[in-house]
């Protein structure tokens, strides 16, 4: 298939295929990490923002190439985890403007769309780095941009922009050193090719299975299942004015509509139609409601985790739910604290410093746009201050904020969790925005980071030999030592962050950590560090053993 008409169909099979080519291939995109620690989660991120946009897209029929696109861009902005999914979100955000009043595209238009998508995706970070999934992306279009004319079909405009994408993926490693120093190439630009493999492939007649579940053929089809089977978590409730009532056939919206979850009630007439459905995407179903027409009212109250209560109220007729549709609002305050940590220890100790919510995630768990939306939308005050404690999250939040414009959200820029710990400390309730925001701020910048991790190959980092399972001291965000002994390894970092001028150090230790290893380490802290106030915290969060903050 080599057509030179794209409409909503194709665009969407595309795409489709597309995510199922990223989803069966993600754990090699996770295992192209620069540092050797078992966080490698590009590919992860990456198909899980291609997911949500599939999502959005999936009962989209006969629809014309704008809608699409439209669909797909706002699908992955909410569903955007970490850095690269972020990046790649923005990518087809950029993407979807060319089609703006189009039924159809040209190969011409099609081809435009990659570099449009370029230009935005570079302007969404702040500091774009070259030999990144940016550069493979800009290097292609630029190619495909230049070799497309009327006759082009989209089959041969594709094999051109993939073939340079390859090889501008292939030279990465000579734009960026951490890259040419670990042995591998970008992953993020390694993930953006796999998915333009799939959409090839779709043109050339090869529809992919999902490998994750063998009984399903497409990741269509998987839309709607969840892994929790009738555990749905949100309880998701709208009224709709109907803009084409007298169209609108009840019977074919709940046969869609029931994909995404269970519990459900329809209940329509030529002017409305109200939904009460529990399901775990209640972003999914509200994009699916609203192309039907205006939103009248809409709540979702989530029916599992505590930090999520009642984001949007409005006076509905009772449900026989299982739970109370309680209508409950928080008093207002003057702030609201929003931080990602993962560790029931560590939670607890952010909430006792007094952060409003906590959303479970971090290493490998990276939250989307959509939950920091969400988690926003369920404060009731007149700041929110979110803090990432991830540098793979930052994007992420900072993105969310932008999309809030009309609530006062600051992202603090801590990208750690000893950052985001030390910054609460100078949070004071009773100061102006500014103040706190500029005294949380100062001390990111002085507070000294370390953690322990093992590593999960063989590699060698800046003239640190690091072989498979031995454990590393991370200082600062450099790899600093490699042992075989996990206390050697905390012992190593406390003598690289601690020195004369230090004053507090907090020691806060993971799920792994025995008390008599425990015990050893700080009987070697009061040794060496007799004038040193220590603070010890059992964080129990995963892959990081130990996690220090020097101040």
């Amino acid at each position: 298939m080599n057509p030179t008409v794209i409409d909503g169909n194709l665009m969407k099979l595309l795409i489709t295929n597309g995510t199922i080519a990223l989803r069966n291939d993600h754990q090699r995109i996770n295992e192209l990490n620069v540092f050797p620690v078992p966080d490698g989660d590009t590919g992860s991120n990456m198909q899980s923002t291609m997911m949500s946009g599939v999502k959005a897209i999936s009962a989209l029929e006969n629809e014309s190439v704008e809608k699409v696109a439209k669909v797909l861009s706002r699908g992955l902005l909410m569903g955007a985890r970490g850095n690269s999914g972020v990046i790649l979100s923005q990518l087809f955000s950029g993407f979807a403007k060319v089609f703006k009043g189009k039924t159809t595209a040209t190969v011409s238009e099609f081809t435009e769309g990659f570099v449009q998508g370029v230009k935005q995706a570079y302007s969404a970070v702040i500091n774009p780095v070259e030999g990144t999934i940016l550069t493979v992306a800009r290097e292609a279009a630029d190619k495909a941009v230049n070799d497309v004319n009327e006759e082009t079909g989209l089959l041969d405009i594709m094999n051109v922009y993939v073939k340079e994408a390859y090889e501008s993926l292939d030279r990465t490693p000579d734009l960026l050193q951490v890259l040419k120093d670990a042995g591998v190439i970008d992953s993020g630009g390694a993930g953006f090719n796999v998915i333009i493999d799939g959409m090839i492939l779709a043109l050339e007649g090869e529809i992919l299975e999902d490998s994750k579940f063998a009984t399903v053929p497409s990741v269509a089809q998987e839309i709607g299942m969840y892994d929790g089977g009738e555990d749905f978590g949100y309880c998701t409730e709208f009224i709709v004015q109907l803009k084409d009532g007298d169209k609108f056939n009840k019977e074919k919206f709940t046969k869609r509509i029931s994909r995404f979850g269970d519990s459900l009630v329809v209940v329509a007439d030529e002017e409305i139609c109200k939904v009460h459905i529990h399901t775990q995407t209640p972003g999914d179903v509200l994009n699916f409601g609203q192309q039907y027409g205006n939103f009248a009212t809409l709540k979702i109250e989530n029916m599992t985790l505590q930090h999520s209560e009642t984001l949007l109220h409005a006076e509905q007729d009772g449900h026989d739910c299982g739970h109370e549709h309680a209508h409950y609002e928080k008093p207002k305050t003057k702030y609201g604290i929003i931080t990602v940590v993962n560790g029931e220890g560590l939670q607890n100790t952010f909430k006792e410093m007094g952060v409003s919510c906590v959303i479970d995630g971090g290493q490998t768990m990276n939250p989307s746009t959509e939950d920091f939306i969400n988690a926003v939308e369920n404060l009731n005050c007149d700041h929110v201050i979110i803090i990432p404690n991830n540098g793979n999250v930052l994007l992420s939040a900072q993105h969310a904020a932008k999309y809030m414009e009309e609530r006062s959200v600051s992202v603090l820029p801590a990208k750690t969790i000893a950052q985001g710990y030390a910054s609460l400390t100078m949070f004071d309730a009773n100061q102006e925005l500014e103040v706190n925001i500029a005294e949380m701020e100062d001390l990111i910048k002085n507070v000294k980071t370390g953690e322990v991790t093992y590593a999960v190959r063989d590699t060698e980092y800046k003239g640190v030999e690091i072989k498979k399972d031995q454990w590393m001291g991370i200082a600062n965000g450099e790899i600093i030592s490699s042992t075989e002994d996990r206390l050697s390894a905390v012992c190593k970092l406390m003598e690289t962050l601690v020195d004369e001028d230090s004053e507090i150090v907090t020691v806060i230790y993971g799920n792994n950590v025995d008390e008599k290893e425990l015990e050893k380490l700080m009987l070697s802290v009061d040794t060496h560090y007799p004038d040193v106030e220590i603070e010890v915290i059992e964080g129990n969060q995963n892959i990081y053993s130990y996690i220090l903050a020097v101040e």
